[in-house]
């Protein structure tokens, strides 16, 4: 099963927004209707002689270009300021004696009250006019191509911040990054399907059924001729995203996402899905994955390796044409690795497959000894019955097995060729002879002694 990112849970109230500030300190003029606010030159000059030192103190990632001194609380101890940076994202400033300033991005000081009102931090310097691309950066330094549509201040805890983006075509995600902001520091980009509704980082911008419509798409480019009956999302790893699909012909398919571009990675059919968040669960998966097995039995015969397949596995592969699989045979030992393509197919025992960059694991170890040992009667080497082995090495063309002997006497190297299914071995080598593949020979009984 895949790992799934983590949910931002357990956040407390110091999410709010909400910025109180006395409406005697406020000095910020009337904005005219249809006319931008005209910013006081004095309020100005003073910002720009006090706010980038406060804004350096408060460690937010901001190169001051443009600042306007909002007002003064003296009883309380606080000035206001507010700050456009040359990195985009602006700033209104709280400074306080004997306190760290406190700064909030223009997008969480400007965002109205239940009244529908700003307060009276609200970012009005022309360069804090468009605060909502100022997140572009963060979005792509989380791996995630978004056409920016809307965004929205979740709020910000003692040390991450929290934004909503909603994104051209319907998608939308949650932006997580260090408090206070600064493009320097860690970045999370995660789909909003990834949280509950109505917890306390959750997407307003986009509704759920807007984000499950990518299957739409997806489902197109999967060229499956699903009509798609129900939808479902799955869960996310770092580079991809999974939704579940139930078709109208009772048929069921997992459409792998990938992350970063939105664009259709794979399909995978719900008999082969069992290794994604637990397999699907609109269709009759053991129905499927029953049908599936008597499929690569055939497959796997036509391929010259007779196998009643009882349970498969998918591993994994990036050629998209290619479908990799573990065997088991039922009422046998033998296992394999099968390799199919629409063309064709080969399928590699468990004793070579890991010699062609592949693994067993419903087949033990132990039960493939006995194909050791009749290799090693073909040269002539009867004597010695398996008892334990080893991958030591492979060239481009042959890998090499060390084998043990249940004698105690020292045992042999065998070497086999590479991409062939079920080969026979080709080379017989002593540990003497085989010191110099991947550093020769190391199971106890075929240790040097002395």
């Amino acid at each position: 099963m895949f790992p799934m990112r983590p949910f931002a849970i357990g956040l407390s109230a110091a999410l709010a927004v909400a910025i109180l500030v006395p409406a005697a300190v406020i000095s910020a003029p009337k904005e005219e209707k249809g006319k931008p606010a005209a910013i006081d030159a004095k309020a100005r000059e003073i910002g720009m002689k006090e706010a980038p030192a406060v804004i350096q103190a408060s460690g937010a990632g901001c190169t001051v270009s443009d600042a306007r001194f909002i007002g003064e609380d003296k009883k309380a101890g606080a000035k206001y300021y507010e700050v456009a940076c040359s990195e985009g994202m602006g700033f209104a400033a709280i400074a306080k004696k004997d306190a760290a300033p406190q700064v909030y991005t223009c997008l969480e000081s400007s965002q109205p009250g239940p009244d529908g009102k700003v307060g009276g931090l609200a970012c009005i310097l022309p360069g804090n006019a468009n605060q909502g691309a100022a997140l572009a950066p963060y979005v792509k330094k989380g791996g995630v191509s978004c056409d920016i549509e809307n965004t929205r201040a979740i709020g910000s805890g003692a040390k991450n911040s929290y934004f909503e983006v909603a994104c051209k075509g319907g998608s939308g995600y949650i932006v997580q990054t260090v408090a206070p902001l600064n493009i320097n520091g860690d970045v999370s980009v995660n789909s909003c399907l990834l949280y509950e509704e109505g917890g306390n980082v959750s997407c307003k911008l986009t509704t759920r059924q807007t984000q499950l419509n990518v299957v739409d798409t997806l489902n197109s480019a999967a060229n499956t001729n699903c009509a798609i009956k129900d939808r479902r999302y799955v869960l996310s790893t770092k580079s991809d995203n999974y939704f579940e699909v139930a078709c109208q012909d009772g048929k069921g398919y997992v459409y792998q996402q990938t992350a970063a571009t939105g664009a259709f990675a794979r399909s995978i059919p719900c008999a082969q899905a069992g290794f994604v968040g637990g397999g699907c669960t609109m269709t009759d998966a053991v129905a499927a994955q029953t049908e599936q097995a008597g499929f690569y039995t055939k497959l796997a015969t036509k391929a010259g390796f007779p196998c009643d397949v009882e349970k498969y596995g998918m591993l994994p592969t990036n050629d998209p044409k290619k479908e990799v699989v573990e065997l088991k045979c039922k009422g046998s030992d033998v296992g394999g690795i099968a390799v199919f393509t629409a063309a064709d197919g080969k399928v590699f025992d468990c004793v070579t497959a890991e010699l062609n960059g592949y693994r067993c694991s419903f087949t033990k170890k132990d039960t493939q000894f006995a194909r050791l040992t009749k290799d090693l009667v073909g040269f002539n080497k009867s004597s010695c019955t398996v008892s334990d082995a080893r991958i030591i090495g492979a060239t481009e063309t042959e890998g090499f097995v060390e084998v043990a002997c249940s004698d105690g006497l020292p045992g042999w190297v065998l070497g086999y060729p590479i991409g062939v299914a079920k080969p026979a071995a080709k080379e017989f080598l002593s540990c003497v002879q085989a010191k110099g593949i991947g550093g020769g020979c190391k199971l106890p009984t075929n240790k040097v002694k002395g």
